[in-house]
This record gives structure tokens, sequence and C-alpha cells, in this order.
């Protein structure tokens, strides 16, 4: 599975408003993405779990693709576990998906906020943090949709051993299929181990906004083709 992430916490460079994420959900999804992670965004471009914006981003996306959708809720778009977990609480509009970091406060509550809501839980592992540790100590574990095993290391010559050793950690995830990546400089280093492995993965501007070459990318869907021509059978 190739998943495209088209904005993360950027506020530059990226698709900010509703609109703007349909257009790049559409244009990767016929690149050959198959499911699609979004942030939602304030007026200020910054990430929010505000229902009235969650509902408008995930609306407009499902518009333009017949994938899955999935949001964030990283803890830099609302500090504070308790009200993480009333925002998940007041969503109307539901995605298929969330991702929770696992080395965050209140991880624990936020993901079983998501799973009472009939939301699937991407665990989000990332190496550098004890999240590999909780999640393995996780009674959600089994219950969750994947584990996302992401690469903080931007180096390129030493993300691979990072990712290896953070799949080391994870070890047999709960039983769960395991989607890696990394990010910016280890991105697409990362992303090709991913391939050989035959693990799922994802790019987007959220994870880079470089090409394998080196050169600037237009948007997601380039990244996305690029991705698929790493994979033996073209993704």
């Amino acid at each position: 599975m190739l998943q495209v992430c088209l904005n993360g916490p950027r506020t530059t460079a990226v698709p900010l408003t509703p609109a703007g994420l349909a257009d790049a959900a559409r244009s990767a999804v016929a690149a050959g993405a198959g499911d699609v992670h979004l942030h939602p965004k304030d007026a200020h471009g910054r990430d929010t779990l505000d229902p009235g914006v969650v509902a408008a981003a995930l609306t407009a996306v499902r518009s333009a693709v017949d994938v899955p959708v999935g949001v964030t809720t990283g803890a830099w778009a609302e500090a504070d576990p308790a009200r993480r977990i009333a925002a998940v609480g007041a969503w109307a509009v539901l995605p298929d998906h969330a991702s929770v970091n696992w080395h965050e406060d209140g991880a624990e509550g936020v993901a079983a906020a998501l799973l009472e809501r009939g939301i699937g839980v991407e665990a989000g592992v990332w190496s550098g943090t004890d999240g590999a540790a909780r999640f393995a100590d996780s009674p959600l574990g089994p219950r969750v949709l994947r584990a996302l095993a992401e690469v903080m290391d931007t180096d390129p010559a030493t993300a691979p051993d990072t990712a290896r050793a953070l799949l080391a950690e994870l070890g047999p995830a709960h039983g769960r299929p395991v989607l890696l990546h990394g990010e910016e400089g280890g991105a697409w280093p990362v992303l090709r181990l991913a391939a050989e492995r035959g693990l799922a993965t994802r790019i987007g501007l959220e994870d880079t906004l470089r090409l394998p070459g080196g050169g600037a990318a237009r948007d997601s869907a380039e990244l996305i083709s690029a991705a698929r021509g790493l994979f033996p059978t073209g993704g």
C-alpha cells in the first residue's frame, strides 16, 4: 500500500484549504496512491482537530477520491490530551483512520476514543522515542489498523540503519501491518527499504519536498509517481 501524505505540519508549499487538499488528493490517487493522510488546517494554516475544520477537509477530499482518508491527532494540534479526546468525540464527519503518536502523553486515551467511534488507528512509533516500548506494552496494540514506523533520522546515509533498528524494536507489532516511512533526507532511502521488504509506505509533501534525484517536486502526485517507479512491479 502506498499512502500519500499531503501536507503535514508545514505551512508553506503544501495544500492548506479543503479545496486544495481535494485537488492534491485527486492527482495523487490518479498517480497511484491508495490511501490519503492529511492535516486539517485552521485559517492561519495551523494543524487543528476542530470538528468543523476536520469535517470540511474530509468532505472535500472524499468528494474527489474513493480511497481511505485519515487525519492526524498530533499533540502539536492540541497539547492537552483531554482536549484531544474531546475533539475526537465531537467529530461529526469521521475519518477512516487517524494517526496517534504513541510516545505522546495521552496516546492510549486518544486511541481508545478513536476506536470507540469506529475509527481506525495508525499507531505512530517514532525512532528516537520510547514509542516502540509503549506500543509493545499497549493493550490496544492488537486493535490498531497498522503501526507507522516513522524514521526521524533525516540523514540519507544513516536513515536506513535507523529504520532497521526501529523495525527490530517494533518486533511483531501485535501482528498488525507495518507502514514504514522516513522524512526529508531520509525519505527516499527509507522508502526504498520499505519496497525491498514488501512493507506499506508513504510519500508526499509532508515527508519531503524533493524527488529522488534532489529536484523540487511540483506536488505530492509527482512524488507518488516517483515512488511507484521504485517498486519491482511499479507499485
